[in-house]
């Protein structure tokens, strides 16, 4: 059964009828073509698939896009303006917060979202705020000082 569903993301407005059990993560991989937001473990486990939902970090794999009916996404596409990369975009590729890159969406979004709730995070704090996203790669201090510097970089400006 195809329910209606109406969703801005990174901006746009859009609708479309979907699946009750179309996952957020699957709507706007196949539907809106946005592939940046990459599925992990398809269990919330991982953190791969986050996304911003009204400022909050989600795991879309396991949010249903009728649950998003009405709200504001953002997803990693959704950090850049145009060509010009957000500072945590910057910074992780600058600091080696990247690696074989299948987290780092993940990784960008749940920091996202913790620098629009505190902009001056201690360490322990972007620990706590990162600790739904895995990386096997990284070993995390890179990662953690990339969040450190996007978020003195963004406090500077």
């Amino acid at each position: 059964m195809q329910l209606p569903l109406k969703i801005t993301v990174n901006g746009d407005l859009h609708e479309f009828y979907v699946d009750a059990s179309t996952s957020l993560l699957q709507f706007v991989r196949r539907q809106l073509g946005l592939t940046g937001s990459k599925e992990g473990c398809d269990d919330s486990e991982c953190g791969a698939c986050m996304m911003l939902v009204d400022d909050r970090p989600v795991n879309s794999c396991s949010y249903l896009a009728l649950q998003a009916n009405g709200r504001a996404i953002t997803t990693v596409e959704g950090l850049a303006h145009g060509a010009e990369l957000h500072p945590l975009q910057s910074q992780f590729a600058d600091q080696g917060g990247v690696q074989c890159g299948y987290c780092t969406s993940g990784m960008l979004m749940s920091a996202a979202a913790l620098l629009r709730m505190n902009p001056r995070p201690s360490d322990e704090e972007i620990r706590w705020a990162l600790s739904g996203n895995l990386c096997r790669c990284t070993g995390y201090s890179k990662i953690i000082e990339a969040v450190k510097a996007a978020a003195h970089e963004m406090a500077s400006t």
